[in-house]
This record gives structure tokens, sequence and C-alpha cells, in this order.
């Protein structure tokens, strides 16, 4: 692990979870820059940065078509705090398989309950699994267990 202390007590880890949600409700961060930039005090980041970063994480990558960005949001943390990837990369996987046993989903469109008609191209809206603010605070949670953890 580098040199950032990321043992985090529950109250610390319940404002770092406020503050992410916060943030993605306040309609000026995508799902990744919220969780990033609720997290760059713990790891001595710019928020700014973490901000700019995120920019093309938001939505799924792609419109929806890819991982939620609140789990893109994770690893970009993971990848800073760990200063090794493959360190990194482990922490990732446990945090996607909790992601999943709790939302069903890491993909954004089905988290959000849109499907596409591969052949018609039309797009239908059901029910969601979970909502965004919801997936934020799962993925601050399930991240700053990883970090507490020392990974």
């Amino acid at each position: 692990m580098s040199e950032y202390n990321t043992t985090l007590t529950s109250p610390e880890v319940e404002q770092i979870v406020k503050r992410a949600v916060e943030l993605k409700a306040s309609g000026k961060y995508n799902c990744a820059q919220s969780v990033a930039c609720a997290f760059a005090p713990v790891i001595g980041q710019d928020s700014e940065l973490l901000y700019d970063i995120g920019n093309a994480f938001g939505n799924g990558m792609g419109c929806m078509e890819a991982t939620c960005g609140s789990l893109t949001g994770a690893g970009i943390i993971l990848g800073i705090a760990a200063g090794d990837r493959v360190k990194a990369m482990k922490a990732m996987a446990g945090i996607l398989k909790k992601f999943h046993e709790r939302n069903g989903a890491t993909v954004c469109k089905h988290l959000k309950g849109i499907t596409v008609n591969s052949e018609t191209g039309e797009i239908s809206v059901g029910k969601p699994l979970r909502a965004c603010n919801f997936c934020v605070a799962d993925s601050s949670e399930f991240l700053a267990e990883a970090l507490s953890a020392g990974f």
C-alpha cells in the first residue's frame, strides 16, 4: 500500500458516503466524479483533478453501455491509494463482487432497467435495479471498507 493512511472510522465512512451522494444529487457530478471527489481528502488529492479525471466515466461510459460510473470512481481511488496495479485490481474485484451481490448488476443500463432491442434499436425502460444515488453510496461504502482493510 502507498503512503496514505486510509483507516477510516465508522463515522468517517458515513460522512464520506453522505458526501458522495450529496455530490451526485447536486447534478454537477457524475457517478464516477461523486465517488472519486468524496474520497479526495482521504488520499490527499486535489478534488478538481479527480473531477476532471472522472469526466468520461459517468453514465456507464458510452451512454450506459458499460460499468457503473460509481465503480469506476472507486477504481480511480484504488489505483491512487494502492500505488500498485495488482493490489488495486484485487481490491476492485472484491468491490465489484460485493456491488453485484447487493444490486444484481454492475452495468449501468442494467442497473437503470434499460434494454435496447439489437434489431430495431428501440429502447425500453423497465424497473431499475438500483437508483444512481444508491449505487454511489454502495460503491463508496465498499471502497471505504477496502481502504480501511488495507486492501
